[in-house]
């Protein structure tokens, strides 16, 4: 079975256990959501012994992977994105972050993909309050080539992490020879009209935009970001700067998180109109993503005409 062809929750787990394969001290931690998260059965079964159930006990999870990190192990965490962030935020911030740490957060079913359970488990401010921790290095792949990629260099590289795993399918963007830089941004298409930025479960939905767009002679600079921090700024700079407007797409709220940094970055270097779109200031309710989309605004048509009036081709 192709790599694209899997849930995006299944290859978490297969990258696991290749990663265990490479090097034992690799742990797989959970809270009683392994199932969810992709690594029952597949890490239960072949590493048995590098993989920790915490039980219905989110913070006891980091307090455990941080105990386990100042140990030489490197602990990937996964957990609902509410209780991977929201709930754990303090002992994230103490035990993991000021400490500094080498563990790995994994935040699942980001955003409106969390649809069935409701606003409660809805988390649209996840990247914005682990962006603002210092120390803390956030994460968003949008396909499986680049979740592959970023929890290869999540292994390797000795910091704090915090990663928005999506769960199912999704389409593939990138291919085999994809490569992850977090420093680097990765232009998906390359236009003088707009700058269209995105991140995570939003990238292919902007790909579907950008392709209409072309259609109406809309030339888009489509900037995926599977970094939120540390931010690739020279790329976006450069960008605005030929087309003087940036439109931003993210399954967040959208203060504080991809929006919050593009205007954050412009504002200082490169002063440039910006519409961010995503969630409002507001809470989630049970509902389709369609449904989320087209109320919040934030859907391919709402990206298209988005572009089209920024660019002044209305």
């Amino acid at each position: 079975m192709a790599l694209h062809d899997n849930e995006m929750r299944a290859v978490y787990g297969m990258t696991l256990n290749q990663l265990m394969d490479e090097n034992r001290n690799v742990v797989c931690l959970e809270a009683d959501l392994s199932k969810a998260s992709g690594t029952n059965p597949r890490v239960v079964e072949a590493h048995p012994d590098n993989f920790v159930n915490a039980g219905v006990a989110e913070a006891d999870m980091i307090g455990v992977a941080a105990g386990l990190a100042s140990e030489g192990k490197i602990p990937f965490c996964a957990s609902f994105t509410c209780f991977a962030s929201r709930r754990v935020y303090d002992q994230v911030t103490i035990s993991v972050a000021y400490a500094n740490l080498n563990v790995k957060v994994v935040g699942t079913a980001p955003g409106v993909t969390a649809g069935p359970n409701g606003g409660t488990h809805m988390s649209f401010q996840d990247l914005a309050i682990m962006r603002v921790m210092p120390n803390m290095h956030v994460y968003s792949p949008c396909d499986v080539y680049e979740l592959r990629a970023v929890l290869r260099h999540m292994a390797a590289a000795i910091q704090p992490t915090y990663m928005q795993l999506i769960r199912p399918k999704v389409p593939a963007v990138f291919d085999e020879s994809y490569t992850f830089d977090p420093e680097s941004a990765v232009r998906v298409s390359r236009g003088d009209d707009i700058t269209l930025v995105s991140t995570g479960y939003m990238t292919h939905f902007a790909r579907h935009a950008v392709e209409q767009l072309a259609g109406q002679g809309v030339s888009v600079d489509h900037l995926h970001y599977p970094s939120v921090k540390p931010f690739d700024a020279a790329t976006l700079v450069e960008s605005a700067a030929r087309t003087d407007g940036v439109v931003t797409v993210e399954n967040q709220n959208i203060l504080g998180g991809l929006g919050g940094a593009v205007c954050e970055i412009l504002s200082e270097q490169r002063p440039t109109r910006v519409k961010r779109l995503g969630v409002p200031d507001q809470f989630g309710e049970v509902a389709s993503e369609e449904y989320l989309f087209e109320k919040h605004g934030f859907g391919v048509r709402h990206i298209v005409q988005a572009c089209r009036e920024l660019a002044g081709k209305v």
